[in-house]
């Protein structure tokens, strides 16, 4: 009787080990299947029309580029397997072979001329990646695997700027954004293929079998869209999904703590900072402390930049509001980033200091305005708006109010130009073609200023920034780079607040290794 009760307690020990490893893996795992929870929503399948991270992330499970970049943002070949410059203004591409669309046709470069021809065609049409394509000025295929673009001025970025364009079938041609959102149109050569798109819900994908490179392990994933954190949390803490990205900072070192839960952090390449209005004679929701109209923009005026930035405490906002999440910001690119300049530190914080450039620009009792911001894109964001509101008050500046709408709202009206305050994350790969978007002189013809919100413009900036883009030496690039970078931050072009820190929860036998750009891609989990 003893050797039986001690058989069957063995029996139970071993049962219940066996019961808590199968616990602890992820849901449906005999069925191959990866649930996630992602915080911001998808807002359409196109490929070409809204750049915003959320549609971009989704992008590189169904389609590819020309050149990827990896985890640490290098670039690397993508449907290209090299490139070359022939001359000051003349990049040759050859491209993969063997290569198949979702729907079995072969990709050539008929394909991937169509793709950038139709880019530039949707910019006309609000599409927002015709800044990528602007440099081409023409296209020659060569052969089915050889292409060659003829840039309008040396273009020394253009594998990092055709890194933005994906690539589709031209079989789909004239197909609008409702055909991709419907998957008749989302024929990509990347690792998932569309399987249904419900917008604010979910997005199903299917393993792609005929995948040129690694094979994801997953034969099916789901990207739930849960962009309130407790329900993200709650959902993978009941089983829900099988990992989260942005983590809510209040539980990170809980989540740590957990042995059934994996957490991994990296620096990102995303910096948060407020574009100031700094082009209008009464900048939207700008007056006086008594509601009534300034009569000039304060914002025109670098000391008031200079005094905004002053005024924040950049130490308190990441170790109070982001719980040690992210890195106080002195430059636009995150340390890991090409062009980050390591000399350029953070703006310290005096409000005293603050107060006398307010007083010499003309300001001594501060002015009111509104502060926008989105309140389920970055993390924390609305947490960071308020904080800055009650900074800025302590110098004066009223915050007649603190605006904050969905992503979906906030960008589109932010881009109308209805804010005059307006905070924004911006993750680029080198910082010149970060300065290129966000403070460079609009110029629809040169690509430039195409996120320049507050319409900053500097011509010796420009000239920077322009000069950086066409050097094929990357020393002298990134010396140009930093010396725009430099200008800008001595200008507060915009008012740097932190990098972010990308952080992702799953359950403990999952892997994903984190990327610098913060993009949760199904086909890297393990």
């Amino acid at each position: 009787m003893l050797t039986l009760f001690g058989a069957t307690v063995k029996l139970r020990i071993l049962l219940a080990g066996v019961a808590l490893i199968w616990a602890s893996l992820p849901a449906h795992a005999a069925d191959s299947v990866l649930r996630i929870g992602m915080a911001a929503d998808v807002t359409s399948v196109d490929p070409h029309f809204a750049n915003i991270a959320p549609n971009n992330a989704l992008g590189w499970h169904i389609f590819d580029a020309l050149a990827n970049v990896d985890a640490d943002t290098r670039l690397v070949p993508g449907l290209a397997t090299g490139w070359r410059a022939i001359d000051d203004t003349t990049w040759e591409f050859t491209l993969r072979k063997g290569v198949r669309f979702h729907d079995g046709s072969a990709f050539d470069a008929r394909d991937v001329e169509f793709s950038i021809r139709r880019a530039a065609a949707l910019a006309e049409k609000g599409g927002q990646f015709g800044g990528f394509v602007r440099a081409i000025g023409g296209i020659e295929i060569v052969d089915p695997h050889t292409i060659r673009f003829k840039t309008v001025r040396p273009h020394a970025v253009l594998a990092q700027d055709l890194n933005s364009i994906f690539i589709v079938s031209r079989a789909i041609g004239a197909a609008a954004t409702e055909d991709f959102n419907a998957g008749r149109a989302a024929l990509g050569t990347g690792p998932f293929k569309l399987r249904s798109f419900a917008r604010g819900d979910r997005i199903e994908l299917t393993r792609n079998d005929d995948y040129w490179g690694e094979k994801p392990r997953w034969e099916r994933t789901t990207l739930r869209i849960l962009p309130q954190d407790a329900a993200r949390l709650a959902a993978l803490h009941a089983n829900d999904v099988d990992a989260i990205e942005n983590i809510p900072t209040s539980d990170a070192g809980r989540l740590e703590r957990d042995r059934r839960i994996r957490v991994e952090r990296r620096v990102s390449w995303r910096t948060l900072f407020l574009h100031l209005d700094q082009y209008r004679d009464s900048p939207p929701g700008v007056t006086d402390r008594n509601g009534k109209p300034l009569g000039r923009n304060p914002f025109a005026d670098a000391r008031v930049r200079a005094a905004l930035s002053l005024a924040i405490d950049r130490k308190a906002l990441v170790e109070k509001v982001m719980e040690a999440m992210a890195l106080p910001a002195g430059n636009l690119v995150a340390p890991p980033v090409f062009g980050h300049d390591p000399a350029l530190k953070p703006a310290a914080y005096d409000p005293q200091a603050a107060r006398r450039l307010l007083a010499e620009a003309g300001y001594p009792d501060g002015f009111r305005l509104v502060l926008a911001a989105p309140n389920n894109r970055y993390v924390n964001d609305e947490r960071i708006a308020h904080s800055i509101a009650q900074m800025w008050a302590r110098i004066g500046i009223a915050a007649a109010r603190v605006e904050t709408l969905p992503a979906a709202t906030y960008f589109t009206k932010a881009r109308n130009g209805d804010f005059g305050v307006a905070l924004l994350g911006w993750g680029s790969f080198a910082g010149d073609l970060a300065l290129r978007a966000l403070v460079a002189t609009p110029s629809a013809e040169k690509g430039l200023g195409t996120w320049n919100w507050g319409r900053y413009s500097n011509p010796q900036l420009d000239r920077l920034v322009e000069q950086s883009l066409a050097s094929v030496d990357q020393v002298k690039r990134e010396s140009l780079a930093r010396a725009a970078m430099a200008l800008a931050v001595k200008e507060h072009a915009v008012v740097l607040l932190h990098h972010q820190l990308g952080s992702w929860a799953m359950r403990s036998p999952l892997r994903y290794p984190g990327r610098t750009d913060e993009y949760t891609l199904a086909q890297f989990f393990r």
